[in-house]
């Protein structure tokens, strides 16, 4: 028999009706032949009210006894829908996260999952009884209940449909799948029959609600598809697996992350360690760092930017001015009053002249860019917050992304391709006892022959960027990565982009032309440069990654000239001598991770 892992979210759970709705949809796919294990949240907004009894008990509540609080919430809700699929005539069993066999690490509020038990749910599937799991919850070694924290049920269910090698996990909950973009900001949004998971794993990041990016980390490391489904209509959903929709269409979807704040630290000494210093600073402080961008400045110095959520911007410079003496940066720079807008596409590796399009749509909608960060399939830019509803129109539009693709397949066609042998590429990871959530490596890579371009005193006003990468290709050169910061001066910015070394005199050539049109302060071009990348799944969650990659460069003297980080690599730009020590370098401290 198959097995399938149905989620439900707290608004498909919220009251009595919801949860016989609910019920009723695991008996039918019972009833259908399918062996099933329910994942179910705490009941709308219980979780709220008993974060609000904590905060009038007391400020500051032991982490330790919130999560005992908070785990409350799926024990109300799994025993309840337990109870109505009873009353309706089938057989179910509730369980907690400690009775499914969920252990994790210690980590209140936000625990890793080790490993999972599962011979109490698979005995009581042989008996034919439904399984009605608590998300969101574990217990670590001394039997203390854990929370896995944000999107933590979405994380139990994929967990749970990875050990047991379910068939399916189907995510239901208030919306009929995922769209091109929040279709609450653009009603014109599509929803995608296909998405991949490396597509989602990076709109996950940009902030889109429907799923949690751990757990599609999860889907992507044991092969699990993820059905996302409505939980009050029966419309098929969308499927998130490996394949994308479409084959050619550059961009899948758009997302906007309203609430950002842009730090520029000025004049940062262009020795090693320097990155390594600022970085491991803020990452003991807890605070996620976003967009990261290092760029050239004048004189040989570095200026870093980078992006962290709007609320964390006073306590990052409290906790950089320390820093900024120690390393002898001539200042910070800061702006609470901007948003990201992003693209993502699996297929825009293979495809030049993404980026200009993208520049060229907000360049029409009168946008401004700030920043600009690149990856292998996500383009980022920062812009005014006042712009970010029409920036993120501006982008949707002008990739229509409103128009189904012509060759999008469905997900009924690409099961017929893998039944046909069509090879599928999947990383299946070792499902090691002791660290389900570990950090896994897909590579450590060198790409090695490249040169750099900076133009510095690139003004600060739309349409600027359209023009300089609409040029760039016209002349038929090839653009990696693409960084824009601050250069600290007049409030204009400086842009970096690498190109194969062999066509650095022809970018040279252009971009001095670019800066003469535009009356910029200077070109300046570097050869022999290599970019060091290390690929993988959770290099979000897994915060410490970047560190250890500054840390393994400042210890072998290697200095940092640019960097790049999306949610499946990070990137950084090094002299090219220093390439392969590099390398070796990161295999030794990523030994373990390597998949």
């Amino acid at each position: 028999m198959s097995l399938i892992v149905q989620k439900f979210g707290g608004t498909s759970v919220a009251d009595v009706e919801k949860i016989r709705a609910a019920a009723r949809k695991a008996i039918r796919a019972q009833r259908q032949g399918h062996r099933v294990v329910m994942v179910v949240s705490a009941m709308g907004k219980n979780t709220d009210r008993l974060l609000e009894l904590a905060n009038e008990v007391g400020p500051n509540p032991p982490a330790r006894e919130m999560d005992m609080l908070l785990s409350t919430g799926e024990q109300v809700s799994v025993a309840l829908v337990a109870m109505a699929i009873n009353a309706l005539g089938s057989e179910a069993v509730s369980l907690t996260g400690g009775q499914i066999g969920m252990q994790t690490d210690s980590s209140f509020s936000k625990a890793r999952i080790r490993s999972i038990s599962t011979e109490r749910i698979e005995r009581l599937l042989d008996e034919g009884k439904i399984v009605v799991a608590a998300g969101f919850q574990g217990i670590d070694n001394d039997l203390n209940i854990t929370t896995l924290g944000r999107g933590g049920s979405d994380t139990t269910a994929v967990a749970l449909a990875a050990v047991l090698k379910a068939d399916a996990c189907e995510i239901y909950t208030d919306v009929d799948g995922v769209y091109t973009t929040d279709p609450r900001l653009l009603p014109e949004a599509r929803r995608v029959d296909v998405i991949s998971y490396d597509e989602m794993l990076e709109l996950a990041s940009l902030g889109a609600s429907v799923m949690h990016n751990r757990s599609i980390e999860f889907a992507k490391k044991f092969g699990v598809p993820i059905h996302v489904r409505s939980s009050f209509s029966d419309t098929e959903g969308t499927m998130i697996v490996t394949e994308q929709e479409s084959a050619t269409s550059p961009v899948s979807g758009a997302a906007m992350t309203p609430d950002e704040a842009r730090l520029t630290i000025l004049g940062v000494p262009d020795v090693p360690g320097m990155s390594l210093k600022i970085f491991s600073a803020i990452a003991e402080k807890k605070i996620a760092v976003d967009m990261v961008v290092q760029n050239i400045g004048d004189g040989g110095k570095a200026d870093v930017s980078f992006t962290v959520r709007r609320d964390d911007l006073q306590t990052t410079l409290l906790t950089l001015a320390p820093v900024i003496d120690v390393i002898g940066a001539d200042g910070v720079t800061h702006d609470d009053n901007v948003s990201k807008v992003s693209v993502v596409g699996a297929n825009m590796a293979d495809q030049a002249g993404v980026a200009s399009e993208m520049f060229r749509a907000l360049a029409g909608a009168g946008v401004n860019i700030q920043m600009i960060t690149t990856s292998e399939i996500k383009i980022s830019a920062l812009v005014p917050r006042d712009q970010a509803s029409q920036a993120l129109r501006a982008v949707h539009e002008g990739f229509k992304l409103h128009e189904k693709p012509a060759d999008a397949k469905s997900w009924s066609q690409i099961k017929a391709d893998r039944e046909a042998g069509v090879e599928v590429e999947t990383l299946i990871s070792r499902l090691r006892d002791d660290a389900l959530e570990a950090l896994t490596l897909t590579g450590i890579s060198v790409l090695d022959h490249q040169a750099r371009v900076t133009l510095m005193g690139v003004p600060d006003r739309p349409g600027i960027a359209a023009d300089m990468f609409e040029r760039i290709g016209a002349a038929g050169i090839s653009v990696d990565m693409i960084v824009q910061g601050y250069d600290g001066v007049d409030g204009s910015t400086s842009v970096s982009f690498t190109v194969p070394q062999d066509a650095l005199e022809a970018s040279l050539k252009v971009a001095k032309e670019i800066a003469a049109s535009h009356g910029m302060r200077g070109v300046q071009g570097v050869a022999e440069i290599a970019k060091v990348t290390v690929s993988g799944i959770g290099l979000r969650s897994h915060t410490h990654v970047a560190t250890l990659l500054f840390e393994s460069l400042a210890s072998a003297d290697i200095n940092v000239d640019m960097i790049s980080t999306s949610e499946l690599q990070v990137n950084a730009v090094i002299d090219s001598k220093s390439a392969d020590t590099a390398k070796r370098g990161l295999e030794k401290v990523f030994a373990g991770s390597l998949g």
